[in-house]
């Protein structure tokens, strides 16, 4: 699970990063950058669309938008497994969030009650 709830294993950009066909992976990721402009107002071609390894590893493969996202960077700074063991759980900043990602805050607030 990502920092903020979301599911990296189901993520399109995961998924992406780890398709072997060079043909359907172009398309994941024309989708993705579609997905990406109308869901978050993020614009980016699909040959920036990157393979991720997910938010929660120190790892070179992290989308772009991942890299920089506060959510991440914050319980990073507080050394958190995710953002439910934040003492200012929910925050701003995570109420947004859920506004477009509402199970987000399911798996987090499941997560809180049993850590994996």
């Amino acid at each position: 699970m990502a920092i903020c709830g979301l599911i990296c294993t189901t993520c399109p950009v995961y998924l992406a990063g780890r398709e072997p066909d060079p043909e359907i992976r172009v398309n994941m990721r024309i989708g993705i950058a579609r997905i990406c402009e109308e869901k978050y107002g993020l614009k980016y071609r699909p040959e920036e669309i990157t393979g991720c390894d997910g938010c929660g590893v120190d790892a070179e493969r992290l989308f772009a938008p991942c890299r920089e996202c506060p959510i991440r960077l914050c319980a990073r700074d507080r050394g958190l497994y995710n953002c439910a063991y934040c003492s200012d759980y929910p925050c701003a900043r995570l109420e947004d969030f859920f506004a477009a990602e509402p199970e987000a805050r399911v798996r987090l607030e499941c997560s809180s009650n049993h850590p994996d």
